[in-house]
């Protein structure tokens, strides 16, 4: 299975591992503990949490990502806890 991310996924696999990051701040978590909870590699949630860097990874990945954050997938993908552009002041 390619890791590649379309262009067209691009801001959005952006957008999931900046909320992912936020959510592991706020819950008081290092990328170490995270990334032991959710059985994956701190080096690959680094990856995915880098706004830089597009990574495409898993469903299996993301489930185990939202149950270490304590979060229901759903809600990790329509979570919204930047602003966006189109919002207005």
């Amino acid at each position: 299975m390619s890791r590649e991310v379309e262009f067209k996924n691009r801001d959005r696999f952006v957008e999931l591992g900046i909320t992912i990051a936020a959510l592991r701040k706020m819950r008081g978590m290092s990328q170490e503990e995270l990334a032991e909870k959710a059985n994956i590699s701190r080096s690959n949630l680094s990856a995915i949490e880098a706004p830089n860097m597009v990574r495409g990874f898993s469903l299996e990945t993301l489930y185990n990502i939202a149950d270490a954050l304590e979060i229901r997938p759903g809600d990790l993908l329509n979570a919204t806890l930047l602003p966006t552009a189109d919002k207005a002041d």
